[in-house]
């Protein structure tokens, strides 16, 4: 007998009302509820209709996948047709969220990680699940083995390299500013590879974050981000600049990612005092506020999120 669908609390109802992975998914949000109530043939139908846009497929997937009871559904999902490949990389990305809650062994999710992947080899989602599950219960070999899984299907993979960078930022924990940092050697090269017109270009940006996350951890940065020396140095000018300059002229507006990196260059800006810059990015951002970067690096995000909208659009 399959599980009554979760119950939608206040708690739950406000929490995705703040901070929603779909963004602004439409098709996502409405496929998500109905597999919340155990539909999952609209889960089928927007995982058919992706197709293979990479970037927008994992996203849709991961997203769906945190749902309490999505590996229910999609057991239920394969019951009824055992060949669907997607209904496999729903299930292995669902019991990688399992595991990451605890609620599932770790190497179960694997297993099922790599039988999706042969399923469908061309497809790097199953890798990506592999990627996440790695990132926090695995060691660097496997983050790294499963990053190159990724990329070799699908080379500008836009979730695989910011789970990349974090993990990175991570290596050689929190001991000092150290501007030479590898995390920053590989953000700059894969900005570098990616096509012009590729959202990878705000990667530096990202590591400098995921960068300020550690060493503000560690206390080598102001736990305040807008009192830290972080934000306003040489690298950071260049970064920033760099990435902003490159913002103004995208015209990729339909990147299923890319209110992530208004968010994280939205903060950069915020945080470098260019308040004027920084409302440009606020007026396009809206309400879709991500926790990372605004919770580095022990925030309330939210209140974080919009004091610095606040400010920013005053200061415009």
């Amino acid at each position: 007998m399959s599980p009554p669908p979760p119950a939608l609390g206040r708690g739950r109802k406000r929490a995705a009302q703040v901070f929603d992975e779909a963004l602004d998914d439409a098709e996502l949000a409405a496929a998500r509820s109905a597999l919340a109530q155990g539909r999952w043939q609209s889960a089928r139908s927007l995982l058919a209709r992706t197709g293979d846009e990479w970037d927008r497929r994992g996203h849709r997937i991961t997203v769906l996948a945190k749902e309490t009871y999505c590996a229910a559904w999609a057991r239920e999902w394969l019951l009824a047709e055992p060949d669907a490949a997607d209904a496999a990389v729903l299930l292995a990305l669902a019991l990688v969220h399992r595991a990451l809650r605890g609620k599932e062994k770790p190497d179960r999710a694997r297993e099922t990680c790599r039988g999706a992947a042969d399923r469908a080899p061309d497809d790097p989602t199953p890798w990506l699940g592999l990627l996440l599950l790695e990132r926090s219960l695995g060691a660097d070999d496997d983050v790294t083995r499963a990053f190159e899984q990724v990329r070799g299907r699908y080379a500008d993979h836009h979730h695989a390299h910011h789970l990349m960078v974090a993990a990175l930022a991570e290596r050689g924990g929190g001991e000092g500013p150290d501007p030479l940092h590898e995390v920053y050697d590989f953000a700059n090269w894969a900005a570098e590879q990616a096509p012009a017109d590729s959202p990878l270009a705000i990667l530096p940006v990202v590591a400098h974050a995921e960068r300020y996350r550690v060493l503000a951890a560690g206390g080598h940065e102001s736990a305040d981000p807008n009192a830290s020396g972080h934000w306003v140095g040489r690298r950071a000018r260049l970064v920033m600049k760099a990435a902003f300059d490159w913002w103004l002229e995208w015209e990729q507006d339909g990147h299923p990612r890319r209110l992530i990196d208004l968010n994280f260059l939205a903060h950069a800006k915020f945080c470098e005092g260019r308040g004027a810059e920084a409302a440009a990015l606020f007026q396009r951002i809206g309400e879709h506020a991500t926790p990372a970067p605004w919770s580095y690096p022990d925030r309330a995000p939210l209140p974080a999120f919009r004091a610095a909208r606040a400010s920013a659009l005053g200061t415009a």
